[in-house]
């Protein structure tokens, strides 16, 4: 950890090794109104310093939350975050500086307000989008099953009564990937299909995905 003197001078190239560093180099930054030079700088020289999972994980114990935690991903997608478990400084600087958080005391009192933007369905529209492309490999166009059955849980588990059933679907399907397409198709059909699937018309435009759910649900419903 760095004394207040050394924060002060610190070398704009150096690379932290936890959160803890960001939180008193943001702080100090902030007083010395340079955070946006330094934002410039690391754009310019490419050298954005990374906050990796040990600082993530820090990060979490210091704001009271478990990584797993949906709020994460809100703030993820407030900071505009490219790649799960990483922080740039850049992006930190950015998104602390839009939520006007200089202090993890402050942040942490913003976990409230980042969970209500969960509730307001375009902001969930857009998360829900986003998460999509933070969690994939990012060589890859798809999502891994896995993966995709955890952050479908996150995003739809506690608000869609079908996501069990889902879940279930999934686990024994042949998919062992799911596309952006199908991605967001499935929060269309939370959103709009009845829980008994009255509505589902099977010769609308929902991927096979989907129908393949709902001939699954009807034929389990029937046993």
């Amino acid at each position: 950890m760095h004394s207040d003197a050394a924060a002060v001078n610190f070398q704009l190239n150096s690379h932290l090794s936890t959160l803890a560093n960001i939180h008193k180099i943001y702080h100090t930054l902030n007083k010395l109104n340079l955070t946006e030079d330094v934002a410039q700088d690391d754009h310019q020289t490419g050298t954005d310093d990374i906050v990796g999972p040990e600082g993530m994980e820090k990060f979490c114990e210091d704001i009271g939350v478990e990584p797993e935690n949906v709020v994460m991903l809100v703030l993820a997608w407030k900071l505009d975050a490219q790649n799960m478990g990483y922080f740039t400084l850049q992006e930190w600087l950015k998104g602390m500086t839009s939520l006007q958080c200089d202090t993890t005391e402050k942040l942490r009192n913003s976990l409230d307000y980042l969970r209500s933007l969960l509730n307001e369905p375009t902001n969930f529209k857009l998360i829900y989008r986003y998460a999509f492309d933070f969690a994939r490999e990012k060589d890859q166009r798809s999502l891994d099953i896995n993966t995709a059955k955890c952050m479908l849980g996150l995003l739809l588990g506690k608000t869609w009564s079908l996501f069990p059933v889902f879940h279930q679907f999934l686990e024994q399907s042949k998919y062992k990937v799911i596309n952006k397409d199908q991605w967001c198709n499935v929060l269309e059909f939370s959103r709009t299909i009845n829980l008994d699937l009255s509505n589902y018309d099977e010769d609308g435009a929902w991927p096979v995905l989907l129908d393949e759910f709902v001939e699954w649900y009807k034929g389990k419903q029937m046993t």
